[in-house]
Order: C-alpha cells, then sequence, then structure tokens
C-alpha cells in the first residue's frame, strides 16, 4: 500500500499465493445476455475488455451451466465442451491484453430453470418459476457433480484464470443447502453433513480437475432471507469445509431470489450486508473473503476493507455504470464516478425479461462496439435546450467528441425530474446521477446557461448547426369535474407541487394516478422524510432481516416492525388490473410491499365523477356503479405527462436542424432510462 493512494485498502494487490491480483475489486457476476450466443462473444469480450482497463482486480463472468439441466433458459449460456471452450479464447485473450484477469461462473440453475428438463434436490417448484422440476436419484447428484468439475476444467482449457461456482442466491446448490428445499432421505439429505455433501464435492473434484494454481470462487450464500433457509452454524460448518476443500476465495451471496426481503434496489441502504461477511471473518477462515451488495462508492470499500469487513468487494452493477470506476479511484477523480442508482432497470429487468442488458445511467454498458463516442470528424456548434437526464447525457457526449456545446435551462440548477425523484425516501442515489452530471459537464467543456429560457429566435440568430430539444414534460391535467371550482380548487394538487415545491399536505389524501410518480408520492407522503434507506437498523426491522444466529435463514420468526404513516392515502388508478403493473420486474414488488406496510390503500378500476367540497367522488367499472365520496383534505395529481416541445415547429420553420429527446419526444411516465440512451445515441451521431 502506498501512503499517497487515495484508497490504500481498496487498491492494494492480494496475493493468493499461486497469482496476484493488482486490487480488491472483484467485478460481480452479471448475466448481460451475450453468453448466451457465440455469435455475441467479440461484443461480451470487448465489454470485459473495457473493466479489464478500467483496472478491475478479477472479473467474474454471467453464469455458464456445465449441463443442459442447470440451463436458466432453454438454449442458454453453457459450457460443457471443447469446442465451447476455444470460442471462450476471444473473451479471456480480450481481458489479458488489457492486463486483466477473468474466472467463469459456473451457475445450475437447479428448480429455478425455466425449462421442463430441471432437477432439484427434490421434486418441489419454486415459486418463481412455472416448471415443477424432476428429483435427483443418487447417480443423478454424481452426474451433476462431474459437470461441475468437467465445466471447471474446460474452463482452464478456456484460458480463464479460474471460476467461481454459485452456491448462492437459491440455485442448485443451494437447493441442497437448506432444509426447506432439500427433503431427501439418502447421503445428500436429511442431516447437516448429507445436504452439505453436494457442495464440498463439487469444490473436491473441481479442484482436483484444475491444479493448484487456478482461482476457485466459492459463492457462499450467508444469509438465505427465506423460511426454511440455513442458520449459522450450518453457514460456518460449510465455510470451513469449504476452504478445506480447496477453494481460493469465498465470495458472499445474499438471499434467495424468492426471498421476500430487497436485497439490491435503490432503497437497500449501501453496504446493507457487509455485516453478515464480517461476522463469517470473525470464525477465523485463513481464505479472504469477499463481501458485496449495494456497495457503489470506493469511500464506501475502502472503510469496508479498513474496517475488517472483508478482504475484498464485489461490485457488479457499479461496474456497468462505469467501466473505469478503478482506474477513476486510483487517480483520485471518483467525483467523475458514474454512479450505480441501484433502479435495475436496464440490467436486471431486461435480464428477466431476456432481453440484452445495458445501463440506465451508462447506455454503453454491453453495447461498446455499436455505441461510439469518437471524435467527430466535423465539429459543430450544438444547442441543447433543457438540462435533465436526456439533455445532459446528450450535451456531455457531444462535448466529449470534440462539438461546441451550449446547455441552456430555464430552472436555476440542473437535473431535471431528477430534482423530484431524489427527494423520495429510498432514492437518494440520484443525487449521485445530478453530481455526476454537474462534474462531466465541467470536464466536458459544455457551456451551461441556467436560469435562461430561449426561444426558436434566439436561437436562430444564434446560427446554430444543430438544437436539440430535451425540454422534458408537464404534468397532465385530468381535467375532473369540479378540479378548478371554488373551495375544492384549493385541494387540488400536482405532483410537482407536492415532490419540488413543498406544498403542505394533510392528513387525509387521495392520489390519481398509479404509476411510477404516483408510488413515488405515496412513499414521499407515507415517510414523511424519514427515509429508511439512510438508517439500517430502521430499514432491517422495517423488512424482517434478522441475525441467521438467531433467526433461521435470517428470517424465521422475526417480526416487522413498519412505522405506521401520518397519513391515511389512497392511490388510485383508472385501468383495472394490479396497481403499478408497469413498474420494473425486479424493483415493482417492493414498492408495492412498501406501501401495503404503510397501509396505503392501492384501488383501481375508478371512475374519477368529480371534486367536491369534501373530497373526490369515484365509481367502479364502466357502468359506473356503487358511487362514493373519499373524504380526504387533498388530491395530489399524479396522472402522467405531456411533451414540452413548443420550439420545435418554429425551428423547423426557420429552417433550423432540429432533434428532440427524452421527455419533449415521448411523455410515457418519466423513462430516465430512454431518455439518457437516446440523448446517447443522438449524441454519438451528430
Amino acid at each position: 500500500m502506498s501512503a499517497a493512494s487515495p484508497y490504500p485498502h481498496l487498491l492494494a494487490p492480494l496475493d493468493l499465493g499461486f497469482t496476484q491480483l493488482r486490487n480488491r475489486v472483484l467485478m460481480g457476476s452479471m448475466h448481460t445476455g451475450l453468453e448466451d450466443r457465440r455469435k455475441h462473444f467479440p461484443r461480451l469480450a470487448a465489454y470485459f475488455a473495457e473493466r479489464a482497463r478500467g483496472g478491475v482486480g478479477l472479473i467474474v463472468t454471467g453464469g455458464f451451466s456445465p449441463n443442459i439441466e442447470g440451463w436458466l433458459l432453454p438454449l442458454a449460456s453453457k459450457l460443457s465442451t471443447s469446442a465451447s471452450a476455444r470460442a471462450h479464447r476471444l473473451i479471456t485473450d480480450a481481458v489479458h491484453a488489457e492486463g486483466g484477469k477473468i474466472a467463469l461462473q459456473i451457475l445450475h440453475a437447479g428448480r429455478y430453470s425455466y425449462h421442463p428438463l430441471s432437477v432439484a434436490p427434490s421434486r418441489i417448484k419454486s415459486p418463481i418459476t412455472p416448471f415443477t422440476p424432476r428429483e435427483l436419484p443418487a447417480h443423478g447428484v454424481e452426474r451433476q457433480i462431474r459437470a461441475f468439475a468437467r465445466c471447471a476444467a474446460l474452463a482452464r482449457e478456456a484460458g480463464y484464470d479460474g471460476v467461481e461456482i454459485m452456491g448462492s442466491e437459491g440455485y442448485f446448490i443451494n437447493q441442497f443447502l437448506a432444509p426447506g428445499t432439500n427433503l431427501r432421505n439418502d447421503h445428500y439429505g436429511g442431516s447437516l453433513e448429507n445436504r452439505q455433501r453436494l457442495a464440498i464435492e463439487i469444490v473436491e473434484r473441481s479442484r482436483a480437475a484444475v491444479g493448484k494454481d487456478f482461482i476457485i470462487i466459492y459463492r457462499q450464500s450467508l444469509i438465505d432471507l427465506v423460511p426454511g433457509g440455513q442458520t449459522w452454524s450450518e453457514i460456518v460448518q460449510l465455510a470451513r469445509a469449504i476452504e478445506t476443500a480447496g477453494a481460493t476465495l469465498i465470495n458472499t451471496g445474499i438471499g434467495w431470489h424468492e426471498a421476500r426481503v430487497p436485497t439490491i434496489v435503490t432503497s437497500v441502504p449501501r453496504a446493507a450486508f457487509a455485516w453478515v461477511t464480517k461476522k463469517l471473518k470473525a470464525e477465523g477462515l485463513k481464505i479472504p473473503l469477499i463481501t458485496t451488495n449495494r456497495i457503489n462508492a470506493p469511500d464506501v470499500a475502502e472503510q469496508l476493507l479498513a474496517d475488517g469487513y472483508a478482504d475484498m468487494v464485489s461490485m457488479a452493477r457499479p461496474l456497468l455504470a462505469d467501466a473505469d470506476f478503478v482506474k477513476k479511484a486510483a487517480e483520485n477523480r471518483a467525483d467523475e464516478i458514474n454512479t450505480c442508482i441501484a433502479c435495475n432497470q436496464a440490467c436486471l429487468d431486461h435480464t428477466f425479461r431476456n432481453k440484452l442488458v445495458s445501463c440506465l445511467v451508462n447506455p454503453r454498458a454491453a453495447h461498446e462496439t455499436e455505441l461510439n463516442y469518437a471524435p467527430a470528424d466535423v465539429k459543430k456548434r450544438i444547442a441543447v435546450v433543457g438540462a435533465g437526464p436526456a439533455g445532459l447525457a446528450c450535451a456531455a457526449v457531444l462535448a466529449e467528441r470534440g462539438h461546441a456545446v451550449d446547455l441552456f435551462d430555464s430552472a436555476d440548477e440542473i437535473g431535471g425530474q431528477f430534482n423530484m425523484a431524489k427527494r423520495v425516501p429510498g432514492k437518494e442515489e440520484f443525487y449521485e446521477t445530478i453530481r455526476y452530471f454537474k462534474r462531466r459537464i465541467e470536464v466536458t467543456g459544455v457551456k451551461l446557461q441556467l436560469g435562461k429560457r430561449v426561444d426558436a429566435e434566439q436561437l436562430k440568430a444564434a446560427g446554430y448547426d444543430e438544437v436539440v430539444i430535451a425540454t422534458g414534460v408537464l404534468p397532465r391535467n385530468p381535467k375532473i369535474p369540479g378540479q378548478a371550482d371554488g373551495e375544492a380548487a384549493g385541494r387540488v394538487l400536482s405532483y410537482v407541487d407536492v415532490l419540488r415545491g413543498g406544498a403542505a399536505v394533510g392528513k387525509r389524501v387521495a392520489l390519481i394516478g398509479a404509476g411510477g410518480i404516483g408510488f413515488d408520492v405515496a412513499e414521499f407522503l407515507a415517510s414523511d422524510g424519514h427515509s429508511t434507506t439512510l438508517d439500517l437498523p430502521a430499514w432491517q426491522r422495517e423488512w424482517g432481516v434478522g441475525d441467521p444466529e438467531d433467526a433461521r435463514g435470517g428470517v424465521a420468526g422475526v417480526i416487522r416492525d413498519v412505522p405506521p404513516s401520518p397519513r391515511e392515502i389512497w392511490l388510485l388508478q383508472r385501468k383495472p388490473g394490479k396497481p403499478g403493473a408497469g413498474l420494473g420486474k425486479t424493483s415493482g414488488w417492493v414498492h408495492r410491499a412498501s406501501l401495503q406496510m404503510k397501509q396505503v390503500k392501492m384501488i383501481p378500476g375508478l371512475n374519477y365523477e368529480a371534486i367536491e367540497a369534501g373530497g373526490l367522488r369515484v365509481s367502479y367499472g364502466e357502468k359506473r356503479e356503487r358511487p362514493q365520496l373519499i373524504e380526504v383534505d387533498h388530491i395530489v395529481l399524479c396522472a402522467g405527462q405531456e411533451s414540452l416541445r413548443e420550439l420545435e415547429e418554429p425551428l423547423k420553420l426557420a429552417g433550423v436542424s432540429v432533434h428532440r429527446i427524452g421527455g419533449a419526444d415521448v411523455a410515457a411516465e418519466l423513462d430516465a432510462k430512454r431518455a439518457i440512451d437516446q440523448g446517447c445515441r443522438l449524441a454519438a451521431r451528430l
């Protein structure tokens, strides 16, 4: 360690005996979809090479199954032949050319497989998959063990520096370990020693297959967060056995995919589960331990290592967000890191919809070969109107490519709609995106002009080569009868009044619209300013997270302690069906569960008949049945948006080359993923 290093523990080498890692940063496994087709391997190689060039100590790939039964999906990623291993040389050579090291993750999905060939320790269907697995006979278990060892040997043949054996997150190995999913009565079930036999034999056989000078990471679940999960004594006993079996490192796994406790969404506190790695470290294991989950900043990682929580830190999504994370930290440029906001919208949500992964704040992630920010052949003068996410992303990339960029906004701060999102409890990470863009426009030389509303005449007179309209949206007015009448009008607010204007809201409130904005406003009002995301003990009480030493799986018998909402809240929507159905696949359930715990009433299929002095009159269904008055102090309109593009037609008529992006283009909710992607792609073309 150098005394001059800004992060001496994080950037210190890690000696593994037969090899050395250049720092303590592990790029954790993240399935991108590029793994599933050999034709995508050039893109996968470019993706990993960029992270190796950015300084990551050790990269772990997305999961590759050791055989067909272990597939996540039909025809998904698999490594089981020498021919396949040769194809992987493209990936490993690209990483090694950049001075990096890479390990292949071996992932057998077990009952989490989305296909009818799935196998498991017992014939118990997963709550998150449609297929009931076949229970493996003893000789079938042996076949799976051999497949793991063969896959490890093929990984070495393919040029990988190691493998990670996925024994966590509720996948195949984890299913054998937990008594809730292992009902066997042979030598792979029943007693603790029998339930742990599979994991130990896989590590032993894999070590025998690859030799002593090859990294084997074992991903161990240290807290299952499901009923019927493991106890702490079981976890410790397994960790010691895995060490003896030949593992080089143990990587922390947190929770099963079916767990009803959030583990990685943005409302989870930073490093919320690092304590469980520290707890294992205190048990005296000799091999290094890796901690993980919601660690997205170098100062957080540095402190964890300095305080003895772990020997290494795993970050997956933060290295989607910024491939140069480690390099920037080492160069004391942490303020330039594009921070992962844990939104899941372009990464995990894409994975679970069988789409290629990207990143909301960095659309280049996994698209490095197609989205390039090379210097422009012809340098132009370009005006970008609107400093929300779309305009900021576009302006920064344009300037990076050498264009002269003027960025205008009538507000006195950058960020647009993110300035409302950041005020919602659980979305504090949005401050980081605003911080990042503020620094980015400084570094790239964008000329920022805040508090300035420009019109078409001014833009035309300035003689810009191109004008980009990123002026965003206005709240849509649903024009409910009585909305503007007398006393009733004083009860009506927009979401902007509440989130940005700080409007006082009474004790009983109806929210019109149950999309993303309605859910955000409901969370804001139900929490009354207190965010458990910034209060780990309170967050643990709210979600019922206990110590696995006291509660099996970390949840058995733990009673949730949820502070009551200071308001009675109705979250209403016109269309029938589940409120919030359009929320993210991996985060929507968290938002719904949070509001349910706070006793927010979510009601679909309503007609808004009138706003009256006493509140909101509604009816139900197409026949407008059961009319009733919901007595409330205030009604907050969260009924969507309309694009703000008043500049477009005058500029076009004046012969100016005009482009529109973000909310100014499509006012569908507040889609920052689409907005930033549009801005970056337009800037890459101009």
